[in-house]
């Protein structure tokens, strides 16, 4: 995380505690000449765009009064979405049952896109159930090459 992300998550999680909402994921980047602070937040029933709302207007004002970046910067409270990241372990735990999908930094088995149902997770490995084809298959992916996970949504 940068500097940034880390204050701005100091001045955003006593919002979210009084709202009963959690941090999902931040971001603070760069796109063309703009520079835009997403803040990603949920909750177990959803969020709504009041809430959002409520959350951009109150850390609006924490951060005009800190004012800890030196340009200017457009700011985005959003939901994460149904394909909500996976970073924290309790995110991994909270998806245990659920379909998703997990991209490693090297190939695993000559393969580095997986996508099933999480049976199970570690802070050292993550096992997946893929259907290849007709067939089930069990997947240990260790934590430590996991590039991406997100929630995969399935249409049946």
């Amino acid at each position: 995380m940068s500097k940034i992300t880390t204050l701005v998550e100091e001045i955003v999680t006593p919002i979210l505690d009084d709202m009963s909402l959690e941090l999902i994921d931040m971001e603070y980047v760069k796109e063309g000449s703009n520079w835009f602070l997403r803040v990603y937040i949920d909750k177990d029933s959803g969020v709504d765009i009041e809430e959002c709302g409520i959350v951009s207007e109150r850390l609006s004002e924490k951060l005009d009064e800190i004012d800890p970046i030196p340009h200017n910067y457009f700011l985005e409270v959003s939901s994460p979405g149904a394909e909500r990241p996976l970073k924290k372990d309790k995110d991994f735990e909270k998806a245990i049952g659920k379909n998703v999908y997990v991209k490693t930094y090297e190939p695993l088995n000559g393969e580095k896109a997986f996508e099933g149902t999480l049976l199970s997770y570690t802070s050292d490995h993550l096992l997946l159930e893929v259907t290849i084809k007709t067939r089930k298959k069990k997947v240990e992916i260790p934590t430590d090459k996991i590039a991406i996970a997100r929630l995969a949504v399935t249409f049946s």
